[in-house]
């Protein structure tokens, strides 16, 4: 039996995964800390990213601070989208494309379905 094959009908998965990523507002690397609250004066709200393997640190205004927080939520949960979404075209590509005649079954793990 093709590794593949298990699970149910991965398209209507795929649907619902297309109309979640339709809904995707802005997005941000990052991370985002909120300094205010320092009894010795905080540095108020940063956002801080690498660029060409330096962090470098950006201070925003309040405003700012919330919408990049969300930004770079959106960002890490279309990461994980994504990564859905390769996993879930894998099995579609191997549940639906004839394979080649093996010696040995291929396992979950070598077809990138974990």
């Amino acid at each position: 039996m093709n590794p593949a094959a298990k699970g149910p009908p991965p398209e209507p998965e795929l649907a619902q995964l297309r109309r979640e990523l339709a809904q995707v507002g802005l997005i941000s690397q990052g991370s985002v800390q909120d300094r205010t609250g320092r009894r010795s004066g905080g540095a108020g709200y940063q956002w801080t990213r690498k660029v060409a393997g330096k962090t470098v640190t950006v201070a925003l205004t309040a405003e700012q601070f919330a919408r990049m927080k969300e930004a770079i939520g959106n960002y890490r949960k279309l990461r994980r989208q994504l990564r859905h979404l390769e996993n879930l075209s894998r099995r579609i590509i191997f549940k639906t494309c004839p394979n080649p005649r093996r010696h040995k079954r291929l396992s979950r793990k070598v077809l990138g379905l974990n």
